[in-house]
């Protein structure tokens, strides 16, 4: 009996500790898809305006300006009434990252043959909260050094 319940300790240690890094992954999600979308518009149409991002991601003008609002707050992102959005140092490092991220994600999917849109979709959640070293093994996996 005290062996069934010391692995079930370890199990009930294993998953709170999942758990845990699940919320911490799940807090920054937000962060990384408005940077993201920021830099894409920024370089693909030489700015970032809150109507553009509104549409981009799927949410209401007025939820991007709150999300904008704690964006600047946190140190991603600098702007002013009624004009663009930009990024600040630490807001590109991290539309970097997850780019870069969600990129190798992508291009793991496609290597396993998983039809193009399901690739799209699945990539937006799994980029969010793959490990490091799981992102390793993609690239071992596709032939990518990092």
């Amino acid at each position: 009996m005290r062996n069934k319940k010391s692995v079930s300790m370890r199990s009930a240690e294993m998953q709170a500790r999942a758990l845990r890094q699940t919320r911490r992954k799940h807090s920054l999600e937000t962060a990384e898809d408005y940077v993201e979308a920021i830099a894409e518009l920024t370089e693909t149409v030489g700015e970032a305006r809150a109507v553009d991002l509104a549409k981009r991601l799927g949410v209401s003008h007025v939820t991007v300006i709150r999300t904008i609002a704690r964006l600047k707050r946190d140190g991603y992102t600098a702007s002013q009434p009624y004009r663009a959005i930009f990024l600040t140092a630490k807001g590109a490092r991290l539309a970097k990252e997850s780019r870069e991220r969600h990129d190798l994600v992508v291009e793991f999917l496609r290597s396993l043959g998983i039809p193009e849109t399901t690739v799209q979709e699945d990539a937006e959640g799994i980029e969010h909260h793959v490990s490091a070293e799981t992102l390793q093994a993609f690239r071992r996996h596709i032939g990518r050094s990092k």
